[in-house]
């Protein structure tokens, strides 16, 4: 359980703490996300200020700056700098939707699609330009642009223009652009391929598991949509390798979807991923938005039941690293990036004060703007609490200085959450408004009672036990996983 945060005192051996226990051992960590993994009576001399000044345990916590007396602020101080420095940007991710139309038919499908025939969901080349106009306008230095839908590809005049256009426009403007495309591959041919290739547009799909489950799960009529997309993985994977970059870098993204079926068969899922050469997979629980919510009996599940298909199948990573097989959990990468670096890979939805907003925007096919591509499906839904304005009528600094943004950023600021202001992963957690919104009724949320803490709480709870019982092969493996490498070859030269 999570105990209230222990208050500055005049005299004391420790410092600013909060603390959670995991059986038989207690995660304690400091308001600039220090941590120490202690033993319950290594505790309870920490807390009573009975540690010998001269033993090991005394230096380790030194060593965290847990200790009072020999606090460092400057080094405090740095930390929650470096923590909070995309502070200082601006929105650098922006989701393009070019078209609602898509040619397979997902049971948790989180976009607003339509079908193939409804080309008034199509965006035109006009509204494209009005889109990348207000893009450039960031005060981010860094912008990635990436086409959704929808399926990207059944509109792909208009990715194509965005990308020209874009590259023409920045070059007053001097801007890193980086494009990437997420896409079902089914429609995929290789003109299309060689054009993207070309320009250097990261892609990216869904891939669910092995056949029976994708299938069932992901819909091409007529066809199989695993049968679509695998061809195409390894063909780019070919070309990346071709072109000489290194494969354990430039490789097909996939994403995966967790439903009710795949949580017994995590085992098959971790090892399709490896087989199609896949790095990484990101054990994403299914989200309360678009037919989801119309699926919910047969796609839905308890998060206890999600968090111990996660235990499972990333145990079974770790055990796959250790005998020389690269793959990695994308949920623990974010947080063990956070926790054993000290420093934030900006992961818009796993951040305070999060993302929407003042570091992602989302652009329908109508050229309406929302706050991210959750506020967008929300809008889809009916409900348009976190639609901020259109890009013919709308200004970049209307945008970014929506009241709703503002709203957003104080309900995701979580040193201002009830439930969060005492526990120990606030430094390295995150909450999302819309989610909030659709779950609870209110941006704000209320954490105890909400799906999306339970699961970053639990995927915690299991990173730090790790950390705090693991071996040294082991930990070397969580170790590798926090290391940051820029995709150097999808960067766009600020000449365009």
């Amino acid at each position: 359980m999570t105990e209230p945060a222990t208050p500055l005192q005049t005299h004391g051996y420790p410092a600013f703490f909060r603390h959670r226990e995991l059986g038989e051992r207690v995660v304690v960590t400091s308001l600039e996300g220090e941590w120490i993994v202690l033993e319950r009576d290594e505790f309870r001399a920490f807390v009573g200020g009975t540690v010998d000044r001269g033993s090991a345990l005394h230096q380790r916590l030194v060593a965290r700056n847990l200790v009072r007396e020999q606090f460092d602020v400057r080094r405090a101080a740095q930390t929650l700098q470096r923590r909070k420095r995309f502070l200082h940007a601006g929105p650098n991710l922006h989701l393009v939707v070019v078209t609602l139309r898509c040619n397979e038919t997902c049971v948790y499908c989180h976009a607003s699609r339509a079908d193939l025939d409804a080309v008034h969901t199509d965006m035109t080349p006009q509204t494209a330009e009005k889109v990348v106009d207000l893009i450039l306008r960031t005060t981010s230095p860094h912008v990635t642009i990436e086409f959704q839908g929808g399926e990207p590809l059944v509109n792909f005049p208009v990715v194509r223009h965005i990308v020209e256009y874009a590259l023409q426009r920045n070059r007053g403007l001097g801007k890193q652009l980086e494009f990437t495309m997420v896409s079902n591959l089914a429609l995929m041919d290789e003109a299309k391929l060689a054009w993207l290739l070309e320009h250097r547009v990261q892609i990216c799909t869904s891939i669910d598991g092995p056949p029976d489950l994708h299938d069932r799960q992901r819909k091409l009529p007529q066809a199989s949509a695993h049968a679509a997309a695998v061809p195409w993985i390894r063909r780019i994977n070919q070309a990346y390798a071709e072109a000489g970059l290194d494969p354990t870098l430039y490789h097909v993204e996939a994403l995966l979807t967790t439903t009710r079926e795949t949580l017994q068969r995590w085992r098959e899922v971790v090892d399709h991923y490896v087989e199609l050469g896949c790095r990484a997979l990101f054990l994403r629980p299914v989200d309360p938005f678009g037919f989801a919510e119309r699926t919910r009996r047969v796609v839905e599940y308890p998060r206890s039941e999600y968090l111990a298909y996660y235990r499972q199948a990333v145990d079974y990573m770790i055990e796959l690293n250790r005998g020389g097989v690269e793959i990695l959990e994308r949920y623990a990468a974010i947080f063990l990036t956070k926790i054993l670096r000290g420093d934030d890979p900006n992961f818009l939805d796993i951040r305070s004060p999060g993302g929407a907003g003042i570091g992602q925007l989302a652009y329908d096919h109508d050229g309406s703007i929302y706050s991210s591509d959750e506020g967008r499906m929300l809008g889809a839904m009916g409900d348009r609490t976190f639609l901020l304005g259109n890009v013919a009528t709308a200004g970049y600094r209307d945008i970014v200085g929506h009241p709703t943004i503002r709203a957003m950023a104080i309900a995701s600021n979580l040193d201002g959450q009830p439930d969060c202001v005492s526990c120990p992963y606030l430094p390295y957690c995150g909450t999302q408004p819309e989610h909030n919104h659709k779950t609870l009724g209110t941006m704000m949320g209320r954490m105890r009672e909400s799906s999306m803490c339970a699961v970053h709480k639990g995927i915690q709870d299991y990173l730090f036990d790790k950390l705090g019982t693991a071996d040294r092969e082991t930990l070397d493996v969580l170790e590798r996983w926090t290391t940051i490498r820029p995709r150097e070859h999808f960067l766009q030269p600020p000449s365009g």
